[in-house]
């Protein structure tokens, strides 16, 4: 990850969706959707941005950041993001959770 790859985050308070997956070696499509979802999610109200990584071994961790509850809700029932989840649960991810914290405080290198 660069630094251009970190999110420019507001000061807080505001919320992180934090999505920790093991892929499956099937990709039918999988890149193709992931960054659909990313320009999907940068449309949306209230999105502040996303981090992403993944490791040589399939586990990957997401975390998108939003202003509120209200956001969150929004994306998670958008009509093409609810068919990329059901794709996710059949052919995607062997295992996956999802959390959703509000970030109380955030600190940048440099920048207390």
């Amino acid at each position: 990850m660069t630094v251009e790859n970190l999110a420019a985050t507001p000061s807080p308070p505001y919320y992180a969706v934090i999505f920790t997956s093991q892929r499956t070696d099937i990709d039918e499509g999988y890149d193709r959707t992931s960054v659909r979802m990313i320009e999907l999610a940068e449309s949306m109200p209230g999105f502040l941005g996303v981090e992403s990584a993944r490791s040589g071994d399939n586990l990957g961790i997401t975390v998108s950041y939003w202003r509120d509850e209200a956001a969150i809700r929004a994306w998670r029932e958008h009509t093409e993001h609810r068919l990329a989840q059901e794709k996710g649960n059949k052919v995607w991810y062997e295992d996956y959770f999802l959390r959703v914290a509000k970030v109380e405080r955030a600190y940048r290198k440099g920048a207390r």
